[in-house]
């Protein structure tokens, strides 16, 4: 290697290594699957050894579950800020549910079903998965009960809902990936059940 190449080669901070390493675990994720986030993968995205992949990274178990985390966390604040647009309840879960769904299958979903396959063997991606499951539920109760102060729903018991879609959600967004049963459309066949759980017309389940 010339004395040129090494004079322009930057030395990055532990943690700069570190987040550029992370940055390129989540690409990977969303751009292959989760199963893609290999040690030589991550190396290669970076542009460095596999070697200092590996010692930057606290284990490709925890560099797998922090890419989960990343990817799933950040589609929760995307839709929280897609909700944000209205006060009403009822518009505000039509959007939840519209921006779940999306005309295609969603890399994130993929991403989702990997995480729940390969957490029976991780067992930090299996943590991992359930608090972020745990946050998404958490969010839906807090949308349901907001609408029921609101009185927009009747009397209802929010954290059982939330878990009820959340299952929903989860099992369409699954069965969408293979693009089984496309017809009635996921969104309007969760539209309907979730207004059925609310006690309200499924109309006013749109945006």
């Amino acid at each position: 290697m010339s004395q040129a190449s090494i004079a322009h080669r930057t030395r990055k901070t532990p943690a700069e290594r570190r987040d550029e390493i992370a940055a390129a675990a989540r690409e990977i994720a969303l751009e292959e699957g989760l199963d893609a986030v290999t040690l030589r993968a991550v190396a290669a995205r970076v542009g460095v050894a596999a070697g200092l992949v590996a010692h930057h990274a606290d284990g490709m178990d925890v560099l797998v579950a922090e890419a989960f985390g990343a990817v799933v966390a950040d589609e929760l604040r995307t839709v929280r800020a897609a909700m944000r647009v209205t006060d009403a309840a009822t518009a505000r879960l039509g959007i939840l549910l519209d921006t779940v769904f999306g005309e295609e299958p969603s890399a994130v979903t993929l991403v989702w079903v990997q995480g729940w396959a390969l957490g029976t063997r991780n067992e930090q991606l299996a943590i991992r998965v359930r608090a972020e499951m745990d946050a998404w539920q958490r969010a839906l109760a807090a949308e349901i009960e907001r609408g029921r102060k609101r009185g927009e729903f009747a009397t209802v018991d929010a954290d059982a809902i939330a878990w009820h879609l959340l299952a929903i959600i989860d099992g369409l967004g699954a069965q969408g990936l293979v693009r089984w049963r496309d017809d009635p459309t996921r969104t309007d066949l969760t539209r309907r059940a979730l207004a059925a759980l609310l006690g309200v017309p499924a109309d006013a389940l749109h945006p």
